[in-house]
């Protein structure tokens, strides 16, 4: 098995990414919403415009 980021060999460390840096990558994909999963689900549509609306506006 390869490294998910960069395919390199994984360490035993960091398994199952080669160093700390690919799994601080990966983390980061995580918590940007880099891996969000689309749905067209009404209750999902929804969902997400109430969190928007939510958002504090930001000033010009």
């Amino acid at each position: 098995m390869a490294c998910p980021i960069c395919a390199r060999a994984p360490s035993p460390e960091a398994r199952p990414f080669c160093s700390r840096r690919c799994a601080d990558v990966d983390l980061a994909r995580w918590l940007n919403g880099s891996y969000a999963i689309p749905s067209d689900a009404p209750e999902d549509v929804a969902a997400a415009a109430e969190a928007i609306e939510q958002l504090p506006s930001k000033p010009h």
